[in-house]
């Protein structure tokens, strides 16, 4: 299944389950994307529901409304011992803002202050139900899915202090979408590989099973 957020064309904003090139506009059903899936129902989405195209909508991110972003840095090992780093023994993590994500084929927002916003292609894990101490399968399930993100970085702000978190928060530099794909449909995650072109060209290539810290292990 793949489930996204998107601005009508009347200005409303809905979520919705893609099938093929139309999205079943679900909106009626819970009031966001989030929500739908705290609540468990996601399932109930109705055959019957409105269609859209997707010609005819504004792709949002994924999910607008995020109660938090957690991104963790430095895990792909390759790419860890080719800049001569020194393997983490736990994950870094920093934080990134809504208001820093943008929808799928909108325009990321370079800032004024900086010449250096970058491109780092990365998958984004989405939690689909509150959970704490959780291990094993109960990590997975507390998965609802995953997608593609731009995790657009402005490089001098990001070295001015020990963390990351400056050079990642910029309004509008993340990319995020199109949309979330439940795991039942990527089946091991563990076996995709992240690729990320610029204008075409091939620019990214990395195993999901590369990660020093795996998903189970984040959750």
């Amino acid at each position: 299944m793949r489930m996204m957020s998107f601005r009508r064309a009347d200005g409303t904003t809905s979520w919705g389950v893609v099938e093929g090139q139309e999205v079943m506009d679900c909106g009626a059903l819970a009031p966001s994307l989030r929500a739908a899936l705290a609540g468990g129902k996601i399932d109930a989405a109705p055959r019957d529901a409105p269609r859209q195209a997707l010609e005819a909508i504004t792709f949002l991110p994924p999910i607008p409304d995020p109660e938090k972003i957690i991104c963790v840095g430095l895990n792909y090992l390759t790419h860890i011992l080719e800049g001569g780093r020194e393997v983490p023994k736990k994950p870094t993590i920093f934080t990134r803002f809504a208001n820093t994500q943008v929808g799928h084929l909108q325009a990321l927002i370079r800032p004024a202050a900086s010449e250096t916003l970058d491109f780092e292609g990365e998958m984004a894990v989405v939690i689909g139900r509150r959970c704490r101490h959780v291990k094993g399968a109960d990590a997975k399930a507390a998965v609802a899915g995953y997608s593609c993100y731009n995790d657009g970085s402005v490089r001098e702000w990001q070295r001015h202090a020990s963390q990351f978190t400056p050079g990642k928060n910029f309004p509008g530099t993340g990319g995020f979408g199109p949309w979330i794909v439940t795991p039942e449909e990527t089946g091991d995650i563990a076996r995709s590989t992240l690729l990320t072109r610029v204008n075409g060209e091939e620019t990214q290539r990395a195993k999901i099973d590369d990660l020093v810290f795996d998903v189970p292990a984040l959750v």
